[in-house]
């Protein structure tokens, strides 16, 4: 399908049972396959992201059985892949890429890793400099930098503590990935983060998806200091369930407290390990009406809507909810006054430059926007949205998603809507039915 069109909705209202989080399903497919123990996941995101990392984990040797839909079995490998040589393509999935990097510098084995063109734009070389100060042996086969990456035996320091530092001012990907990967040297490890650890949320989800596997992590304050402690073996917890995705749930929480609602997203809730999951509480500083369960979220307009503005603009630093803060660029159209998004240069480094992206596409539906660095000042039309604009989505499944919100206002046109498949397959779908036209 080269694009869809969206015809003008006046209300939103409805339930939305969410897919399985992307952060959640990833990590715990790579932790289930190097633990001992066979782990029987439940609720496994089905997505183009996913997919990718179960290819690699099979293509290294792991069992994994279908139970069910979207149920897994996998019989760990106890910290080993069985496949010493195996060249893994990764598509754009990030969440695949930089943790298996991490994992495969271990193994002692040859593999190389590639992707999609946009994968191969992606910056990891703070990644690399790390593993290289543990001994690993990676070469970049293009652009120094980048992927893609040849991966050799390494020759690991014998040490009985392993010091390592990493910067986190680029993505907390590579922070995920030494992690991931530390426990598999059966060594104390200390990583120390140079720079402003940006996405915060993302390392503390790691690390409690670490917990359930039987690793403990300690970490300062300051979050610049992590700690493993030696002879450390991960473990299956036996049986998972995925939560829902909380940056998936944005979209639908943004869409009752633009369009009336309540819309209520199932599958995540007030006591989520997702950072995504505080989008509901920027919504409120709009002036939505939110309410939380345990397992679930609604949002609703406040008062009921009576305009086409039925929000109030924000100043807001996004460092904490950073794919999720995309949905409030959105919002901002919706708002009386100017909306400020603030730290989200990480913005840049993603599918796609979402800042430059962002920008331009807000652009065609009449909105003036200021992109810098890392912000975008955002100030909606006075004579209301430009009616069916085209939007490109740059094959970034989150600016399709985002951008399906402006059909609250006006009919649009979204230009590769296939692109959802990385996360969440059936968006449109779902979106198709809390709207009301």
């Amino acid at each position: 399908m080269e694009w869809l069109d969206l015809p003008a909705a006046k209300t939103a209202q409805g339930n939305v049972q969410l897919p399985g989080s992307k952060s959640i399903s990833n990590r715990i497919l790579l932790l289930a396959a190097l633990a001992h123990g066979t782990t029987h996941i439940r609720d496994l995101l089905a997505s183009d992201d996913t997919a990718r990392m179960l290819e690699a984990l099979k293509a290294l040797g792991i069992p994994i059985a279908l139970t069910d839909e979207n149920n897994y079995r996998i019989f760990g490998g106890e910290g080993k892949f069985p496949i010493k040589q195996a060249d893994l393509f990764l598509g754009n999935a990030g969440t695949a890429f930089r943790p298996l990097v991490a994992v495969l510098s271990l193994m002692q084995g040859h593999y190389r890793l590639s992707g999609v063109a946009r994968m191969h734009e992606r910056p990891i070389r703070n990644l690399v400099d790390a593993l290289r100060q543990l001994g690993a042996n990676i070469s970049y086969l293009g652009h120094e930098g980048f992927p893609p990456l040849d991966i050799k035996p390494l020759n690991i320091a014998d040490t009985d503590t392993h010091a390592i530092s990493v910067k986190g001012n680029v993505s907390s990907q590579f922070l995920t990935g030494l992690l991931m990967a530390l426990p598999l040297t059966r060594k104390k490890s200390v990583i120390t983060v140079s720079g402003t650890l940006i996405s915060q949320p993302y390392i503390a989800l790691t690390i409690a998806q670490m917990q359930r596997f039987g690793i403990q992590i300690t970490h300062n304050d300051t979050w610049q200091q992590f700690t493993l402690p030696a002879e450390q073996d991960y473990c299956s917890p036996g049986d998972i369930v995925v939560e829902g995705d909380a940056s998936s749930a944005s979209y639908f929480l943004a869409a009752g407290a633009i369009g009336g609602g309540p819309v209520r997203v199932q599958g995540v809730g007030r006591d989520s390990a997702q950072g995504d999951v505080r989008f509901a509480e920027a919504l409120e500083l709009m002036g939505a009406h939110i309410i939380m369960g345990d397992t679930w979220i609604e949002s609703s307009a406040t008062p009921p809507k009576q305009t086409n503005k039925p929000l109030q603009a924000i100043d807001l630093d996004c460092n904490h909810i950073p794919d999720a803060a995309m949905t409030l660029a959105i919002a901002a159209l919706f708002a009386n006054g100017t909306t400020t998004l603030k730290n989200i240069a990480s913005w840049r480094l993603k599918e796609t430059d979402r800042l430059a992206a962002m920008a331009k596409e807000l652009r065609k539906l009449g909105a003036d926007v200021i992109e810098g660095e890392d912000y975008l000042r955002i100030t909606p039309p006075e004579n209301g949205l430009t009616p069916n604009a085209a939007i490109d989505t740059y094959d970034d499944h989150r600016m399709a998603m985002c951008f399906s919100l402006a059909s609250l206002a006006m009919p649009i046109r979204i230009n590769d809507p296939e692109c959802v498949s990385k996360t969440f397959p059936d968006y449109f779908a779902q979106f198709s039915q809390i709207v009301n036209t």
